[in-house]
């Protein structure tokens, strides 16, 4: 029997990047698979693949910015698939790049809006049946930038601040009904993401990428950035009951990122 037979899980941005390899993980573990994610090129290019690898799954096209389109999904999942056991908020937006009092308050808001209010109402859409199952798991995709200052990234910061503390409430909250929550907390992981804050970053300290890029690694102790299935394997790890004495936790997966050892 596979680690996560007759399990469902919903992972949102599940088209491409990290999200991507987690579905994937998931997937191979032998989950039933909803992948919520913008209709677009990688949504459908996402789906074809899961298709071929021969998953159960079910994509659903969603601006996840819109609370009534949150709601939708999870009563969706709910009708389509059965109630959710695993749920992965992944998906998140970089946001701006540029000092704190440069940063227009539109970008604050979508920022949040994405990285942190998206979380939580599909979170709340899902933990009443995870507590009438007393069984769930809630795994919330935060940032080494969770955990440390992020100079010229307020915003991103400040979501991924407030996800590691939205993490270790509700897992204090849903304990009792069994219900594991916990968030991983990447270094730069190698994704089209990074690439583009890398290249914001350079442009707004007038440098160029490839030095940029350099700095972030060598920030790390391990020289090097992470990969998107390092990622997904200790999402597996949370998402299955090899895990279900750990909960209230936001585990670095970074290589080290911040010790800055040597040059």
């Amino acid at each position: 029997m596979k680690l996560l037979e007759n399990k469902i899980a919903l992972v949102t941005g599940g088209s491409q990047g990290i999200g991507k390899s987690i579905a994937e993980k998931l997937g191979a573990a032998g989950a039933t698979l909803a992948i919520a994610a913008l209709e677009n090129e990688a949504l459908h290019k996402a789906s074809e693949n899961y298709k071929a690898l021969g998953f159960r799954f079910r994509s659903y096209g969603i601006d996840l910015s819109i609370d009534a389109q949150i709601d939708s999904l999870a009563r969706n999942v709910t009708k389509d698939l059965g109630p959710v056991d695993i749920l992965v908020n992944n998906a998140g937006i970089g946001g701006p790049t540029a000092p704190a009092h440069q940063i227009n308050p539109a970008d604050w808001d979508k920022t949040l809006q994405i990285n942190l209010r998206t979380p939580f109402l599909l979170s709340r859409a899902l933990i009443p049946a995870m507590i009438e199952r007393k069984s769930g798991k809630i795994i919330n995709m935060s940032s080494i930038a969770g955990k440390m200052a992020y100079p010229l990234r307020t915003p991103y910061a400040a979501s991924k601040w407030g996800l590691v503390g939205l993490t270790l409430t509700l897992a204090q909250e849903l304990g009792p009904f069994n219900i594991q929550v916990n968030a991983i907390c990447p270094g730069p992981t190698r994704t089209e993401l990074i690439e583009s804050v890398i290249r914001a970053r350079a442009a707004a300290t007038g440098t160029d990428f490839e030095t940029m890029s350099k700095e972030y690694v060598r920030a790390t102790a391990l020289k090097r950035m992470i990969l998107p299935e390092e990622v997904a394997d200790l999402t597996l790890f949370l998402a299955s009951s090899q895990s279900d004495a750990i909960t209230g936790q936001a585990i670095d997966i970074s290589a080290g990122y911040g010790f800055r050892i040597g040059d």
